[in-house]
């Protein structure tokens, strides 16, 4: 057996060359709003803070309430007390925070919701969905 050594390329990190995996809310927004959506979207200067969903060019946040049905983070005291000091801060920086289910997130009524609120077009005998999210 001959004693050559075994040389294994290097392991690396770069993910500049891998595809991004895109979201498909993100993809509705780009197709179907012409916004662009940013998931995750840290918007607090110093606090850890992240929207679920952003659309930063008209200060519009989608906040994704899982656990609805089974006492999840947000159904908790801590959880909710906590959402809403993140969502009154977001108010005052001059955020819309507009809320939702897992389920509603691709629904057309909250589709419609966020094209209003980017339009400013609001009239209520118009937008009976908001009962529907």
């Amino acid at each position: 057996m001959d004693k050559r050594t075994i040389t294994r390329a290097k392991k690396t990190r770069n993910t500049a060359n891998k595809p991004q995996i895109r979201d498909v809310f993100t993809v509705i927004c780009r197709t179907d709003l012409q916004v662009e959506c940013v998931k995750e979207y840290r918007f607090h200067p110093t606090r850890k803070w992240r929207f679920d969903y952003a659309i930063p060019d008209h200060k519009i946040a989608l906040e994704v309430e899982g656990g609805v049905w089974t006492q999840g983070r947000h159904t908790s005291p801590k959880g909710f007390l906590n959402d809403i000091e993140k969502y009154n801060t977001a108010t005052l920086m001059g955020w819309r925070v507009f809320r939702t289910t897992p389920d509603g997130l691709y629904k057309l009524a909250t589709i419609n919701l966020i094209k209003c609120a980017i339009s400013g077009e609001y009239r209520a005998e118009n937008h009976s969905f908001l009962s529907k999210i």
